[in-house]
């Protein structure tokens, strides 16, 4: 049986796409210390990024866009990069399990599993991907918009990235439906005109 582990990273931060990838294992193959990703430090992460690439029968990525989070909400925008994820596959898995406690819509049998990043190793290797690609996707955006620390906090919202907020206003990569972006806006209305200008 074909299994198909599907996790994401980036529903918490204030800035930012939410990045889902879809992953079936070789078990001829198998990868030693995988783990959810949050428990495992950068460098390991980047080294059995690499090694899921190279061993894995199919792995994918998806992702939702700033402007879809902010239209149809973050659930909703983790379901569709979770979809495309699984879209993108090369091979088809006779089952999907997902990491948490709902599943998106999909053709395919599914299991939501609590907890499964740090105990199926399918969807481990999925949480791993998913944050090596969207990790190295805030350091690049740290270069584009340096004041707010992005390459350190990767978006969450950290006391240094609310007062950035308060100081900077908002960017065009922040998500105007989160709280602590639309009090920063009400705060600073033309911030956001001033930092598109400055790109």
């Amino acid at each position: 049986m074909l299994v198909a582990g599907v996790d994401e990273v980036g529903r918490g931060p204030l800035a930012g796409a939410v990045v889902a990838a879809a992953v079936i294992l070789d078990p001829q193959q198998p990868i030693v210390g995988l783990n959810d990703s949050k428990k495992l430090s950068a460098k390991r992460r980047e080294q059995l990024a690499a090694e899921i690439r190279s061993k894995a029968l199919a792995w994918s990525l998806g992702r939702a866009e700033v402007e879809e989070i902010d239209d149809i909400n973050i659930l909703q925008a983790t379901f569709l990069a979770m979809q495309r994820a699984l879209e993108g596959l090369s091979i088809q898995p006779d089952l999907v399990k997902i990491d948490g406690n709902r599943c998106p819509k999909s053709s395919y049998p599914m299991q939501a599993i609590v907890g499964g990043d740090a105990t199926v190793a399918e969807i481990s290797a999925a949480s791993i991907l998913a944050k090596v690609v969207r990790d190295a996707e805030l350091v690049e955006l740290d270069k584009q918009y340096p004041q707010y620390g992005f390459a350190k906090h990767k978006g969450y919202g950290t006391a240094e990235h609310l007062t950035a907020l308060r100081e900077h206003g908002a960017t065009p990569i922040h998500r105007r439906s989160f709280a602590p972006v639309r009090n920063a806006l009400a705060d600073h209305p033309l911030a956001v005109a001033t930092v598109q200008g400055s790109q």
